[in-house]
């Protein structure tokens, strides 16, 4: 049977998400920010909580560690590379080691840039990455720790992946995000596409994730820049876009 997931809102805009094996039983929690709207999940789908797996060290991705394993028991995995920062962790884990959850493997893909020591988590069975803040739909995160390189660097990571590869982060920040792509490609059909579509999801109150690696290949112009000092470029663009 496939893994289960599930979206959890959290804070102002953030989604933790929860990964279910029915053949293991096994359930993880992925980047949680929040205690209680973990724990009110699990219950109410009646799974038990075994891993937390951290992408980054920001609060927001990992304010709910100790509370959550304190209430489940659940082991807490993470960035080696940031293990002084995040304190809860039991198991570190570094580019090309794994973690599974049941007979499900997932490979470690070091995308630092967001933060320096930040991980995705690829399941290639299962078609499935979790980028935390380094990839949003038609959009990456803030070069808080890192350089335009880097995150040039991480894109081409990600984007090297099967286009059918589900892309599940941390912020629902799509249709701003597409508001600038459309401003960055005015010719892309695609961004306008896909733009609209985030803005009918959200008027309904859905998520617009997950999205696919295919379509950031075709939409987001930090994916799309041929060149570190490009994308560079966009991403200042970026803070400053008004539209």
């Amino acid at each position: 049977m496939p893994l289960e997931v599930v979206a959890i809102p959290a804070l102002s805009d953030n989604y933790i998400w929860m990964l279910h094996d029915p053949a293991s039983a096994e359930t993880v929690v992925v980047d949680p920010g929040e205690v209680q709207p973990v724990l009110a999940m699990a219950q109410e789908r009646g799974w038990t909580i075994t891993q937390i797996w951290n992408t980054h060290w920001h609060p927001d991705h990992v304010g709910g560690n100790a509370l959550i394993r304190e209430a489940t028991g659940a082991t807490i995995t993470g960035p080696a590379a940031e293990a002084d920062k995040i304190e809860t962790l039991d198991v570190m884990v570094s580019e090309g080691e794994q973690v599974r959850i049941g007979d499900v493997v997932g490979n470690i893909l070091a995308v630092g840039a967001h933060t320096a020591g930040h991980i995705a988590i690829h399941l290639p069975g299962e078609q499935i990455v979790f980028t935390g803040d380094t990839l949003f739909a038609m959009g990456c995160g803030r070069l808080f720790e890192g350089t335009p390189a880097d995150m040039f660097a991480a894109m081409a990571k990600l984007a090297a992946l099967p286009g059918e590869t589900r892309v599940y982060c941390g912020h629902e920040y799509t249709v701003a995000n597409g508001r600038y792509a459309v401003a960055a490609e005015p010719d892309n059909a695609a961004a306008k596409a896909a733009l609209g579509e985030a803005e009918r999801l959200r008027a309904a109150g859905k998520p617009t994730l997950p999205t696919t690696i295919a379509a950031e290949r075709a939409t987001n112009p930090f994916m799309r820049a041929a060149t570190a000092d490009e994308l560079g470029q966009r991403r200042i663009a970026k803070d400053s876009f008004k539209g």
